[in-house]
């Protein structure tokens, strides 16, 4: 049995935490505030309630598998998964409405020829054939396996197989979102869809590399899910899984240096506090740290990376996310959307915002619209609870009251395109800034880490969880294969196989 310290309890952690604890080791976790969940937190007021993290779910086999491994009650004992259908609904700059079903590539084709015209279905349905290979080719690299040594060879590759497009006597293949979007899609309002899967993560577009199209495709393959109560509810049920497992839990707990001894980490130090003790030392043989790079770095003493590594000092700034709280008189319109997109005017000049966080906010930025129909979430059936999210550059200040103000009008002029009569069945709204994201998890600006993507020249892959110190692995977002709930959960897989199988663990077959 080894001792165990885990630096944070985020998604990615607790998963660590759970199945190291149920490979029998003694885990302990440090959590610098006084809950659980990392991102995944809620807001609770006058009987309405809100998540304010992500709000739903792709790709629930990683908590099933997580469940299956670590106890007898799987996952659908202990939350109650929810298919969303429509998956989405997309209000694009024309005015154009379309709903997309859950998961279905015949519907999916459907019901965007009778929006967008005949053709546009089929030439989104051959996309997803494509972004099908560029999966298959990545899922294993990226999702399932500690990041290769010869981590190059995915960064130089472009798995995507893109449509070969002739003009002016030359031939040239898309490898970039956008580039799929003009020369594939062929339509704005089809490019539009593609783009804003890269933008709900600040990507651009126009520097994304084209093999970004897994993202749409695992929503389409695997469907998109919601948790009754919220998504804050799978985070409780992962931490009473480590509960179970006997996982320790010191919240309060302020973590300021990493300790190592004999050249491996060796334990964590802690700052005096409530719960934390006065400065002392918690021994252990491994230590998991969930914790943005910037923050890691601060607590060692020695570089993490080997030259030509995936550094995570390279990474450029990264976007948050701006969240309408909406409390609503009201019940929900027959027919209403789960999730609604709307679509910005100018992708272009959004994207160009998101690079450059000194410029004028675009006058109309993406925002997305949840309206999850769930009576644990509002005080009666006469009211509703609902969230509007837009993604915005990093660094911004959110301690100006007028950038907040900013934000508010062009989020609810946004969702009232999504929410009828919205304004005037406001009960109250309250931001939600990625002021409050950064003292919850710990970033600097509250930035939100993308998955990881192959090709690109590296620039979108994540460090490896494993560290040159021996016994600190790294988990969560800012480690491989990146942001999102289902990768928090594989990074987690990945760090406990590490440890209980050592550094030649490969992931699960």
């Amino acid at each position: 049995m080894a001792l165990i310290a885990v630096i944070g309890a985020g998604t990615g952690a607790l998963a660590a935490a759970a199945r190291l604890a149920v490979a029998g080791h003694r885990v302990t976790v440090y959590e610098r505030t006084e809950t659980y969940g990392g991102a995944l937190r809620r807001v609770e007021r006058d009987g309405f309630a809100f998540d304010t993290g992500p709000g739903l779910l792709h790709l629930p086999a990683v908590y099933r598998d997580l469940f299956v491994k670590t106890g007898k009650r799987p996952l659908e004992d202990v939350v109650e998964l929810v298919q969303v259908d429509p998956s989405s609904r997309h209000v694009f700059a024309d005015g154009t409405r379309v709903s997309l079903p859950n998961a279905s590539r015949a519907g999916v084709v459907a019901a965007l020829d009778e929006a967008l015209g005949a053709g546009a279905g089929q030439r989104w349905g051959d996309f997803l054939v494509r972004a099908r290979e560029a999966w298959d080719r990545t899922r294993r690299p990226l999702l399932e396996e500690p990041l290769w040594p010869d981590w190059q060879v995915l960064a130089g590759r472009e798995p995507y197989p893109a449509v070969p497009h002739k003009r002016l006597l030359r031939t040239r293949r898309a490898g970039t979102l956008a580039e799929i979007g003009a020369w594939e899609l062929r339509d704005e309002r089809l490019a539009a869809l593609l783009a804003s899967h890269a933008l709900a993560y600040g990507l651009d577009p126009r520097t994304a590399p084209a093999s970004a199209a897994v993202l749409p495709y695992l929503e389409h393959a695997f469907g998109t899910w919601y948790v009754r109560g919220g998504l804050r509810e799978l985070a409780r049920a992962v931490y009473e899984r480590c509960l179970e497992r006997r996982v320790e839990f010191v919240f309060g707990a302020e973590v300021t240096r990493i300790v190592t001894r004999d050249g491996r980490a060796a334990g964590v130090e802690l700052a005096g506090g409530p719960g934390s003790g006065d400065g002392t030392v918690a021994e252990a043989d491994h230590v998991v740290a969930g914790v943005p790079p910037a923050r890691l770095r601060a607590l060692t003493d020695r570089p993490l990376d080997a030259e030509g590594d995936v550094r995570a000092d390279q990474e450029a700034a990264v976007p948050g996310r701006f969240t309408l709280l909406l409390a609503l008189r009201g019940g929900r319109e027959a027919g209403a959307a789960h999730r609604t997109v709307v679509h910005a005017p100018d992708p272009d000049a959004e994207a160009d915002f998101l690079a450059s966080p000194g410029g004028d906010a675009p006058s109309s930025p993406t925002v997305t619209v949840l309206r999850p129909d769930d009576p644990a979430l509002r005080p009666d059936d006469a009211h509703e609870s609902a969230t509007a999210t837009a993604v915005v550059p990093a660094g911004a200040d959110w301690t100006d009251e007028h950038t907040v103000r900013r934000w508010t009008e062009l989020v609810l002029e946004a969702a009232g395109t999504a929410v009828p009569g919205l304004r005037e069945r406001l009960v109250w709204h309250e931001a939600h800034t990625p002021l409050q994201t950064a003292q919850e998890t710990g970033t600097a600006h509250g930035e939100v880490p993308a998955p990881a993507l192959a090709a690109g020249g590296g620039r979108f892959l994540r460090p490896s969880n494993s560290t040159r110190l021996p016994g600190l692995h790294r988990v969560g977002g800012w480690a491989h294969p990146g942001g999102g709930l289902p990768h928090a959960g594989m990074s987690g897989a990945l760090v406990a196989g590490l440890i209980v199988e050592g550094p030649d663990f490969r992931g699960s077959r």
